[in-house]
């Protein structure tokens, strides 16, 4: 049932979780009260006690998306780069509330559901743009196969028995070449997930940079890269070995033939992302991997 309202907001949860079926319950709720409409995916709403006021839609195009001042994504880290493929598509900013583990994501937490609404109503965010990277892959000089991604885009070996054998270059000139299991190419946002995870640096989120990080190399020189957001990223996977793979934010995949060349550079769109917090990104690093700082002064010391 559709209704007409001055203000409309997009729900997207993971309704698999029972925490996302209770958050979207309150979040649904407290909206509508206000006054501000609702739209959620239809395949969705069969999982979500929702009130007949809620705006269904059937398919899952950037254009469901459309009127709408904000996109809400309840869930974990998944679900959170799921809604950012319908935020960069539509343009419309992504509130992210965590369910998972992590979510550096996400803006707010569970318990801070009512905090979320609250904001919604009176507009107390602000919105920023994350960087993306856009993928394109070469094969014997066509191209057959183009993405993007907001975290990384992770060159992989398709098989646990053989070593992935490449050729790293950046901005047109070779730099090393070994075997690996992978080279995650990734962004500042993407620094706290997969390319941390390979041991590559942590980047704030308003410095434009480009890392390149492997992924257990066989190798002396094997360091993460960190380049100028400008810069073109490539790796050549050499033409004697099994295929590998390309990941695209963990979400989606294709097989990279031997001889495949993968480039990645700034994205063309970026991802927008609300906010409700004037935080500091050195906190949430600290409460998101609860680092010890007991005994900290400060500048009173």
């Amino acid at each position: 049932m559709t209704q007409n309202r001055a203000r409309t907001v997009f729900l997207l949860a993971h309704t698999g979780r029972p925490a996302a079926i209770r958050s979207a319950e309150l979040v649904v709720k407290g909206l509508l009260r206000e006054g501000i409409g609702v739209r959620v995916l239809e395949y969705e709403a069969a999982d979500l006690p929702l009130p007949e006021e809620v705006e269904l839609v059937s398919e899952a195009t950037p254009q469901c998306l459309e009127g709408c001042e904000l996109l809400i994504v309840l869930g974990g880290d998944g679900t959170l780069l799921r809604g950012a493929e319908f935020a960069r598509a539509s343009g419309v900013p992504m509130l992210g509330v965590n369910l998972g583990s992590v979510g550096f994501l996400a803006e707010a937490e569970r318990d801070d559901l009512d905090k979320v609404v609250d904001r919604v109503v009176t507009k107390a965010y602000e919105v920023e743009e994350r960087m993306t990277v856009d993928v394109v892959v070469h094969r014997n000089g066509d191209i057959v196969h183009t993405d993007w991604a907001l975290n990384e885009a992770a060159v992989q070996k398709a098989g646990a028995e053989k070593l992935l054998e490449v050729v790293l270059e950046i901005d047109g000139r070779p730099v090393t070449g070994f075997g690996c299991d992978g080279i995650v190419l990734s962004t500042p946002t993407g620094s706290t997930a997969y390319a941390f995870s390979a041991g590559g640096p942590v980047v704030w989120p308003e410095v434009e940079a480009l890392l390149m990080v492997p992924i257990s190399a066989h190798a002396l020189f094997a360091k993460p890269l960190v380049t100028s957001p400008d810069s073109v990223l490539a790796v050549e996977v050499l033409p004697h070995i099994p295929p590998g793979v390309l990941w695209c934010d963990g979400r989606r995949t294709v097989e990279l033939p031997p001889g495949a060349r993968v480039e990645v550079r700034r994205g063309a769109v970026p991802v927008r992302l609300a906010r409700l917090h004037h935080a500091s990104f050195t906190d949430r690093l600290v409460a998101k991997f609860a680092l010890p700082v007991s005994g900290w002064r400060g500048a009173r010391q």
